[in-house]
């Protein structure tokens, strides 16, 4: 398969991908599937993707010349530095290397080569264990996952019937949503859908009866 070149890669325009909207694709390894949100670049890339795999699966040992963030979403995933539950936060700095696997099969959210080069700490969180501390308004709760050069990622957490007032987004916003229906004036996002809002967007979010949970990622678009 010859991989695409670009997938929604321009960062000024905003983006939406909602369960069911991109196809499981094949990856290299046999048992490996991608779903791809952004990409630019071959099977070397800057891309962020869901990925799954199968039970059993593995990929062959590779290196992260410009770093690897992921939450694992599913599963169990493992390489030879340890293993990682549903919930857990990883960031592998420019320069690492590693050959992971599963045995019982897990789904990933990953970012892939969009580290500044003087990020250089890894980063293992179990967001399962770890205490959310209050937002900004009453009703949310966030748990800090990494900052660096005003790069900010987060779990945040809605209770229901919250709501955000209205903002900027200086650097852009993205957003995968985890639990529940996240909602601005623009529409509702269920589980598992992607966001990409860019560099100087505006809007409203808020929560009905369900809540949710997402990750959130700000600053990192306004070049």
């Amino acid at each position: 398969m010859t991989m695409p070149v670009k997938v929604r890669d321009d960062m000024t325009q905003r983006h939406v991908v909602r369960p069911g909207d991109e196809p499981w694709r094949p990856s290299p390894a046999k048992g490996v599937e991608r779903r791809m949100l952004d990409r630019i670049g071959a099977e070397v890339a800057r891309a962020t993707t869901i990925v799954r795999y199968e039970p059993g699966s593995r990929f062959d040992a590779h290196r992260h010349d410009h770093g690897e963030e992921f939450l694992v979403l599913e599963g169990t995933f493992c390489d030879e530095h340890g293993e990682y539950p549903a919930g857990t936060y990883v960031r592998n700095p420019p320069g690492s290397s590693h050959a992971p696997f599963t045995e019982q099969g897990c789904t990933i959210f990953v970012k892939l080569r969009q580290f500044d080069p003087e990020d250089t700490t890894r980063v293992v969180i179990d967001t399962a264990a770890a205490r959310f501390s209050p937002g900004l308004v009453p009703g949310l709760s966030v748990l800090p996952l990494h900052q660096h050069k005003g790069v900010n990622t987060a779990l945040v957490r809605w209770a229901p019937q919250c709501q955000f007032q209205p903002h900027m987004h200086w650097g852009g916003e993205e957003i995968l949503v985890l639990e529940g229906t996240f909602r601005d004036e623009h529409g509702a996002y269920p589980t598992g859908t992607w966001l990409r809002s860019p560099h100087l967007s505006k809007h409203t979010p808020y929560v009905q009866e369900d809540g949710c949970l997402i990750y959130v990622k700000v600053g990192h678009l306004a070049a």
